[in-house]
C-alpha cells in the first residue's frame, strides 16, 4: 500500500497525497460486484452549504474541462463579443460534428482569423459517431475537429482584440492571469497549483466545494451578466456543450436551466437554475462512473421532481451474449 505523505515537488510519486476517497459506483455481473470505482462529491444547497458529501471533497483536484465555462466568463468580462452558439461551443468539450466545426470557425472569422490561429493540439472528432462519419469523407487529425477548438477560437479571438500576440496566446501573461483570476474569484478559493491541460490551457488546482461553488455562480447569476450568458448559452445549446448522444447534453437537456459540464479524469459539475450545485471526481478517472453518482445525488435533491429523463442517465447494463447480465449504477 501506497503511504499518504506530503509530496515531493520532484517526484510526486515519490510519497503521493491520497485523497481519503469512498465507493462511489458499482458494477455487477450476474450476482457479484465485478467492480467498483472510487471517488468524492458535494452536493451544496442554494446559499452555498453542504447539503451532501462523500469521500474528501475538501482536497484539491483538477477539474480539466469543467473549467470552460469559468474561462469563458473571464473572456466575455474582457470584452470578447460572443452570440450564443459561439459562447457554449467557448464552454464545450465537442464531439466534433460539422456543426461543432463551423461555429469555431465563425468565432475566428469574426475577428478575422481563420484555423491557422489556433494554438490546441490536433485529434479527430470526438465523439464515435462524428469521427466515423469524419474519417469515411477523408478527414485527418486536425485542430479544429479537436474538442477545444471552441475555447481556443474564443482564446484567439479576445488576443486579436486586445492586440495580444495571437501566435502565442497560451503564453501570454495578461490572458493567463486573466483566467486565473477569474478561476479564484468565481470558486472563491486561491489556486493552489497549476499544469497543463491535454489542448495546451491552463489548469488549476481547487476543491470540488469550489467548483460546485462557481458553477452556482453561473446557474444563478443575474440576467444580463457575463455569468448568465454562459449559463443561459449552454442550457439553450447543450449539443454544442458536447454533442448528441453525450451525457452531459442529455443531462442538460433533462433539466432545463441547468448548467452541466465533465473533464478528463472523472470529473463531473452540475449547477440547477436557484444555484444548487453538485462536483463529482472519480477516483481511477473512468468516465463512465460520472454520471451514477451525479445523478443519484441530484435525484436524492430534487425527489419527486426529478424529471423522469434523469432516471435514464442512472445507471448503464453490462451485457453478456447480447444480453443484460448486470448493471453500473450508483451505490
Amino acid at each position: 500500500m501506497i503511504p499518504a505523505h506530503p509530496q515531493s515537488q520532484t517526484d510526486p510519486l515519490a510519497n503521493p497525497v491520497l485523497p481519503q476517497h469512498a465507493p462511489l459506483v458499482a458494477a455487477t455481473r450476474g450476482h457479484a460486484v465485478e467492480s467498483i470505482h472510487y471517488g468524492s462529491a458535494v452536493l451544496l444547497d442554494a446559499q452555498g452549504e453542504v447539503l451532501a458529501a462523500v469521500g474528501e471533497p475538501q482536497a484539491a483536484y483538477y477539474p480539466r474541462s469543467a473549467l470552460k465555462p469559468l474561462f469563458a466568463v473571464g473572456m466575455l468580462r474582457a470584452g470578447l463579443q460572443l452570440d450564443d452558439q459561439q459562447l457554449a461551443l467557448a464552454s464545450a468539450s465537442h464531439s466534433g460534428a460539422p456543426i461543432h466545426q463551423q461555429v469555431a470557425s465563425s468565432t475566428l472569422a469574426a475577428a478575422k482569423l481563420d484555423e491557422t490561429a489556433l494554438r490546441n493540439s490536433t485529434d479527430l472528432p470526438y465523439g464515435v459517431a462524428e469521427q466515423q462519419e469524419y474519417l469515411a469523407a477523408g478527414g485527418t487529425a486536425t485542430q479544429l475537429a479537436q474538442n477545444c477548438s471552441g475555447k481556443h477560437a474564443a482564446l484567439a479571438a479576445l488576443s486579436e482584440l486586445k492586440g495580444w500576440d495571437t501566435a502565442d496566446y497560451l503564453h501570454d501573461e495578461r490572458l493567463l492571469q486573466m483566467l486565473q483570476e477569474t478561476v479564484e474569484e468565481l470558486t472563491g478559493e486561491k489556486i493552489s497549483g497549476e499544469s497543463t491541460d491535454g489542448c495546451g490551457t491552463p489548469v488549476y488546482l481547487i476543491s470540488l466545494i469550489g467548483l460546485a461553488r462557481g458553477f452556482a455562480r453561473l446557474a444563478s447569476a443575474e440576467a444580463g451578466t457575463p455569468e448568465a450568458r454562459v449559463a443561459a448559452a449552454m442550457s439553450k445549446y447543450p449539443e454544442l456543450v458536447a454533442g448528441d448522444g453525450r451525457d452531459v447534453t442529455e443531462l442538460m437537456r433533462a433539466l432545463p436551466g441547468a448548467v452541466a459540464k465533465d473533464g478528463f479524469e472523472g470529473i463531473q459539475a452540475v449547477a440547477l437554475p436557484d444555484g444548487t450545485a453538485l462536483a463529482v471526481k472519480i477516483a481511477d478517472g473512468s468516465d463512465r462512473a460520472r454520471m451514477p453518482i451525479t445523478v443519484k445525488l441530484l435525484a436524492g435533491h430534487l425527489g419527486e421532481a426529478a424529471p423522469a429523463a434523469l432516471a435514464e442517465l442512472a445507471s448503464s447494463p453490462a451485457m453478456g451474449g447480447g444480453a443484460p447480465v448486470g448493471v453500473l449504477a450508483a451505490l
